[in-house]
């Protein structure tokens, strides 16, 4: 059995810590991190930024004065919430094009991703939206998003590498329901949607690490941490409040561990097959990785252990799962 892990899927709530653990852990040594936590160098997928580049098209649709498309205004939910198979489509479209080592020339990357996002949606039972834009309007709502767009596809690009020996895929998301909902969750809300909707080469070789805090927790960092000087960013990025409380008000991952088959597994039904995914659990209810946002110098020693020993409490046990399963 190998050393590392194939694939990580990093889930909690927004602002949980998520991204934090991925920073704490691209700032490990490779050979302690394969040795510490079961991880090797990091492959990263992440469907936030498509969330942004489909608040940035309705955007540029309202100031041309047509209707938003993907939200209900800017700081609202998904007018659609079958969005949320949208965005895991295109996470599996990301997925495959990395194994594959896919390279996608376009003139226009914005031409390039309103067409993706149309293809995932459609995926998700939606019909297409964006190719129903008259040429003008289509030729606007890209080049105001190509700069982005570019530098997307170039960043994807230069992710690839030359081998996958040794590497870990960390994919990166948040799913939830309305605030006070009971379980289970109604599709395409929370994790039980999500990850049937994951590509099956995924769910057979995935672990879940999941960043644990409670909703009222994920709201306050949510605040804490938003610049809105920066809406773009993986670290500094703001959920507006509404979709906090609609989308994310609670999450049925602790739901889902509780009714598996398999101890100490999500169950997960797709495509007339059964995968028994090992959860292991960072406790952050009590916050131990905003300070993982400054520069590396300034982190504090005692701070890095504390998320040191939680993260391999995680990843530990998940080893020791997969090994067991493997026998």
């Amino acid at each position: 059995m190998s050393e590392t892990f194939d694939i990580v899927l990093l889930l909690a709530l927004p602002a949980s810590g998520k991204s934090e653990v991925r920073r704490f852990l691209a700032n490990v040594e490779p050979e302690r991190l394969k040795k510490e936590f079961h991880i090797g160098a990091n492959l990263q997928l992440d469907d936030f930024p498509y969330v942004h580049m489909m608040r940035r098209a309705d955007d540029e649709l309202a100031k041309l004065g047509k209707a938003r498309l993907f939200f209900k205004s800017g700081d609202r939910p998904f007018i659609d919430t079958r969005d949320w198979g949208t965005l895991i489509h295109l996470l599996n479209e990301d997925y495959r094009d990395l194994m594959g080592k896919k390279i996608m020339k376009a003139d226009s990357a914005a031409d390039l991703l309103m067409r993706r996002i149309d293809m995932a949606g459609e995926k998700a039972k939606i019909t297409p939206r964006l190719s129903k834009l008259d040429k003008a309007v289509w030729t606007t709502v890209a080049a105001a998003l190509e700069k982005e767009a570019r530098a997307m596809l170039d960043e994807k690009h230069a992710a690839y590498p030359d081998s996958f020996e040794g590497k870990t895929i960390v994919i990166e998301a948040a799913r939830g329901g309305p605030d006070k909902s009971s379980y289970p969750l109604q599709d395409p809300l929370g994790y039980q949607y999500s990850l049937r909707e994951l590509d099956p080469e995924i769910l057979k070789k995935a672990v879940i690490l999941y960043v644990w805090v409670t909703p009222e927790e994920s709201r306050r960092k949510n605040t804490a941490r938003t610049n809105p000087n920066d809406p773009g960013s993986i670290l500094h990025h703001g959920v507006p409040m509404e979709v906090m409380l609609n989308d994310y008000g609670c999450d049925d991952m602790d739901y889902l561990e509780k009714n598996s088959e398999v101890p100490g597994t999500i169950t997960v039904s797709a495509q007339g097959k059964k995968f028994h995914l090992p959860i292991g659990r960072f406790d952050n209810r009590v916050d131990k990785t905003s300070f993982l946002r400054v520069e590396k110098k300034d982190w504090d020693p005692k701070m890095v252990a504390d998320v040191t020993n939680g993260i391999k409490g995680a990843t530990d046990k998940l080893y020791s799962m997969l090994t067991a399963s493997k026998k």
